[in-house]
C-alpha cells in the first residue's frame, strides 16, 4: 500500500499512540484486501457496540480508548443498535451486569464524538452524501445498501476498522472497482419482501464480492431492505446490480426449488409465540404500511416492532404508532432482533418474522425456533 507522508507519520505514532492504532488496522486491513492506499470518507457506521456481540474485552477496549483526549472521530460517525431500549428495559428482567455494561459502552462512543443513533438503517433516518462519496459502514446490510442503492462506496467494514475510519477519516481503497463475478436469474414470480430476503441470501453465500441480479422487479423499500439484510448474513458480497452480468461470470438460477432450500435452512416451525419485525429496523414508510395493514386489527401474541428512535417520534406525530399499539404492537427503539437479550430461550421457544437476517440470528445464536412468514401472511394469520 502507498502511504502519504503524513499516514506514515501517523503510523509511526507521531501523532499518538490512538491514530498510530487506528493507521495500524487500517493498513493491516488494506494490505489483507489488496487496497491500493487510504482515501478520504466523509462518514463512518460502526458496528461492535452489542455487549453480546463485543463482550467484556470489547467494553474494556472502548473504555480504554475512548479515556485518551486523542481518540475522537474526524468525521460523521453513527452507531448501530444496542442490546435493549431504555424506555423499555425494566419490563424484561435483564441481568444488571448486561444492562450496565451496555450502558459503558455507548458512555464510551459518546465520549469519542458519535452519534448515538443505535439504528443499522442509516439511509432511513439520514440525509445520503452525493453519489460517488466514499463511506466507510460496518453493517452489512447498510454497507450493500450504500453501494448498490445510494451509488456510495464503501468496503464491508469490520467493527475494527470503521472505527479506525472514523478516527482517522481514512479507509483503504482500490483502483481497479470489483466486477460482478456471478450472475443470477431470479425465476420466482410477484417475489415478496421475503422471498428477496431469501435470494439475498442465497446471492451472498454463491458470490465473493459482487452480484448481479436478472428477473428482479421493482422492489419496494420492504424488499429491498430485505435483500440486502439477507445478502449481508451471508457471505463477503457487498454489492449487487440489475443485469445479466460480464461475458464470462458464473450464471446462477434461483427458481422455487432453491428459494424452498433457503428458507429450509433458517425456518424451523411452522408457528411461534413472540412475533419479531424489523430486521433490519422499520423505516417511517414501513411503519405507515404495517399501521395501514392493522387498522381494525389485534395481534392475537405479543409482537415487538423494531424501529429508529427518531423514526419513532415521526410515526407518533403522525399516528401510526398509536394504531400499531392499539393492535398490541410494542414499539422499540435503539435496539433489534440480533443478538439482543430481549428474546430469552428460556422464555420463548419460537419466533415469528419475516426477516431472514433476524432469523438467521434467531436460530443460530439465540438457539429459539424461527417461522418465516412475509409480513401480509404475519397479519392475516397471526391478528384477529
Amino acid at each position: 500500500m502507498e502511504l502519504s507522508r503524513q499516514e506514515d507519520e501517523a503510523l509511526s505514532g507521531r501523532y499518538g499512540a490512538v491514530q498510530e492504532t487506528a493507521y495500524r488496522i487500517l493498513v493491516a486491513t488494506g494490505e489483507a484486501t489488496g487496497a491500493d492506499g487510504l482515501a478520504p470518507i466523509q462518514w463512518a457506521h460502526l458496528s461492535g457496540v452489542n455487549y453480546n456481540t463485543i463482550g467484556d474485552a470489547g467494553a474494556e477496549f472502548l473504555s480504554e480508548i475512548s479515556s485518551d483526549p486523542d481518540a475522537r472521530v474526524r468525521v460523521k460517525t453513527t452507531l448501530n443498535p444496542m442490546g435493549y431500549d431504555a424506555d423499555s428495559v425494566r419490563d424484561f428482567g435483564l441481568d444488571d451486569k448486561f444492562v450496565e455494561k451496555q450502558r459503558s459502552i455507548a458512555e464510551a462512543y459518546r465520549r469519542m464524538g458519535v452519534l448515538l443513533s443505535f439504528s443499522c438503517v442509516p439511509y432511513d433516518i439520514f440525509d445520503m452524501p452525493d453519489r460517488g462519496t466514499r463511506v466507510a459502514f460496518a453493517e452489512s446490510n447498510a454497507a450493500i445498501h450504500a453501494n448498490s442503492i445510494d451509488g456510495l462506496h464503501t468496503n464491508k467494514e469490520s467493527a475494527l476498522s470503521a472505527l479506525a475510519s472514523a478516527l482517522t477519516g481514512k479507509s483503504p481503497y482500490s483502483d481497479t472497482p470489483d466486477e460482478p463475478d456471478t450472475a443470477i436469474n431470479m425465476k420466482i414470480d410477484d417475489p415478496d419482501e421475503l422471498d428477496c430476503g431469501l435470494m439475498g441470501f442465497f446471492a451472498g453465500k454463491v458470490a465473493r464480492t459482487s452480484v448481479c441480479i436478472s428477473g428482479m422487479p421493482d422492489l419496494d423499500r420492504r424488499s429491498c431492505k430485505s435483500l440486502c439484510g439477507g445478502m449481508g448474513t451471508s457471505g463477503t458480497c457487498a454489492r449487487f446490480e440489475a443485469g445479466r452480468g460480464p461475458a464470462g461470470s458464473e450464471r446462477i438460477d434461483f427458481d422455487r426449488k432453491e428459494l424452498e432450500n433457503m428458507r429450509d435452512e433458517i425456518s424451523t416451525t411452522d408457528t411461534g409465540d413472540l412475533i419479531t419485525l424489523g430486521s433490519p429496523q422499520l423505516g417511517l414508510d414501513e411503519m405507515r404500511d404495517l399501521a395501514a395493514m392493522l387498522k381494525g386489527r389485534t395481534f392475537s401474541k405479543q409482537c415487538m416492532v423494531f424501529c429508529p428512535r427518531v423514526t419513532q417520534g415521526q410515526a407518533r406525530r403522525l399516528g401510526y404508532a398509536g394504531i400499531i399499539e392499539a393492535a398490541g404492537g410494542q414499539i422499540m427503539s435503539d435496539c433489534c432482533t440480533c443478538l439482543t437479550p430481549l428474546v430469552s430461550p428460556g422464555e420463548i421457544d419460537a419466533v415469528i418474522t419475516n426477516s431472514v437476517k433476524g432469523g438467521y440470528y434467531l436460530k443460530n445464536a439465540t438457539g429459539v425456533g424461527v417461522n418465516l412468514k412475509p409480513l401480509a401472511d404475519i397479519v392475516k394469520d397471526e391478528t384477529k
